[in-house]
């Protein structure tokens, strides 16, 4: 039996004073981006090479940010599953954004890093092959159309 969840958000941009929308050099990338039933409200631009506002978070970051952290609760989860103690885990992933000349665009692959600190050397081995169970679990991954590689690290402690 499957079970369906909803997930909400809201998009809200104006034109800002002396901006246009006929030139697409003539406006603001900013927006607000607020999720339902949460406190803060996220400062959105596009990404600098767009036009955008760098210090702002961007639609491609919040993907590689969603896919990573997805990828860290699942491998946690199976890794709860082994009975696998792990005691840190931190990634530095990447994404590879591919823009056509048209300007249109897509992602390429996304590589995740992780580094995971676990408590028994014993469960090595298994720790590291339990990242390929983790992406098959991940619904982030599951509804890329991009390959998801792992460069996965696992420490000793």
């Amino acid at each position: 039996m499957s079970f369906k969840h909803s997930f909400k958000a809201a998009v809200h941009w104006n034109l800002g004073d002396n901006e246009t929308t006929a030139n697409p050099k003539g406006f603001s990338r900013n927006h607000e981006v607020s999720i339902a039933n949460k406190n803060t409200t996220l400062e959105v631009s596009a990404a600098k090479p767009f036009r955008g506002d760098d210090t702002r978070y961007n639609p491609e970051d919040l993907l590689l940010s969603a896919l990573a952290s997805c990828h860290m609760m699942s491998y946690l989860y199976v890794c709860a599953q082994n009975n696998i103690e792990v005691l840190s885990y931190a990634d530095t992933a990447e994404a590879i954004l591919e823009v056509e000349p048209s300007g249109s665009g897509h992602f390429s692959k996304v590589i995740l890093k992780p580094v995971v600190t676990i408590r028994h050397a014993s469960q090595l081995e298994l720790a590291k092959t339990l990242h390929a169970k983790a992406n098959s679990l991940c619904f982030i991954a599951n509804s890329c159309n991009f390959p998801v590689e792992h460069q996965a690290q696992i420490i000793i402690k």
